[in-house]
């Protein structure tokens, strides 16, 4: 594993006692959703290091991403006596880790934190690369830092407890990881059948995921060159997302990363040469797992106006992370309100 901070476990209680005896915190507190403290705290029950820690507890999903309820950490934190000295450990998918992660790098200037991924989204993105947000005014990730935890311990048995949505969410990062990597990691991927395997099946394919990642981020912590690479697919995707949001039908967050590589593998192909057939197979594989998200001509103006708000924008102009071939990474590229037209039109004839 590049990133020492990450841990593949087999036993993820006897890995969180060691983590935590190493920090050796005055206090320690565990931040859970609503869904993983059911599903997910019994996994952790042998562990002593969560024999005596305080409880606290947020709402599930995205909608509870944001001020309100990091306020409630806070508070929690504060109610709970916690100091300079204490530690947090998330336990949960992205939300948790996101905004968890953001709890503890602001509150008294910053605490330690750790986090427990328990869905495929939250191990191979959210928990790695030591990005923290909240939502704000309907847009995602706003306002957050950059502030790294001081372990992320992966275990698949979180997996077993997940629904398929949310196991295809984890999975369109992955896809991303392969574009934006190599030719057999993507084909690995691409044969990968996550309906018929078990869950521990996916280990190697998620380590290499998280590798992936790692690299990136250790050349590039702060974002401002190539760690652009991760947000391919996003620029287009966080549109789609927030689009869904504010419409009442919000999606999984791998659902419309998923949605926007179709789209930005268009800009890829038509800007930047990006092969057709390879185009074509992952579109063909998103088409088949992720379903349908429909828009019409009227909306255009909207999602360009949500494109607008992408954190890599500079001079009002929308900025994509492209590819001419796998791996081969076009960074930086601002494209035309007239070809972001042209992009939304291709998603809407190649997916609906």
């Amino acid at each position: 594993m590049i990133d020492k901070t990450v841990v593949m476990s087999r036993d993820v209680c006897a890995e969180l006692d060691k983590a935590v005896a190493e920090a050796a915190p005055d206090k320690v507190f565990v931040l859970y959703d609503d869904v993983t403290e059911r599903l997910c705290s019994p996994l952790l029950a042998s562990s002593r290091a969560l024999a005596g820690a305080v409880r606290i507890g947020i709402g599930s999903t995205d909608t509870h991403k944001d001020l309100n309820t990091l306020s409630s950490v806070w508070t929690a934190l504060q109610k709970g006596g916690a100091s300079r000295h204490s530690l947090l450990v998330n336990v949960g998918g992205g939300m948790v880790s996101d905004l968890g992660g953001f709890a503890a790098s602001t509150f008294k200037r910053g605490i330690p934190y750790i986090n427990v991924p328990t869905t495929l989204l939250s191990m191979v993105d959210a928990s790695v690369g030591g990005k923290t947000a909240i939502n704000f005014g309907g847009l995602k990730n706003e306002v957050g830092v950059f502030a790294s935890p001081i372990r992320v311990i992966v275990d698949m048995e979180f997996l077993r407890s997940l629904d398929m949505p949310n196991l295809l969410s984890g999975y369109a990062e992955m896809i991303k990881h392969g574009l934006i990597s190599t030719p057999d990691y993507w084909a690995a991927l691409m044969r990968f059948d996550l309906g018929t395997a078990d869950v521990s099946e996916l280990h190697d394919l998620v380590a290499e995921s998280i590798d992936i990642k790692a690299r990136i981020v250790a050349q590039d912590p702060k974002e401002k060159g190539i760690r652009k690479a991760l947000n391919a697919g996003h620029t287009a995707g966080h549109a789609f997302e927030a689009f869904a949001l504010a419409s009442g039908h919000p999606m999984l967050h791998g659902y419309a990363v998923a949605r926007g590589l179709v789209a930005e593998l268009y800009l890829s192909h038509s800007l930047k040469g990006f092969p057709s057939d390879i185009m074509q197979q992952t579109i063909a594989y998103i088409r088949e797992h992720y379903g349908r998200f429909t828009y019409t001509c009227d909306d255009y103006d909207t999602l360009y106006g949500l494109m607008l708000h992408d954190k890599k924008n500079t001079g009002g102009e929308v900025n994509f992370s492209l590819l001419s071939n796998i791996g081969c990474l076009e960074l930086n590229t601002i494209v035309s309100r007239r070809d972001i037209f042209a992009m939304l039109d291709f998603y809407r004839d190649t997916m609906d």
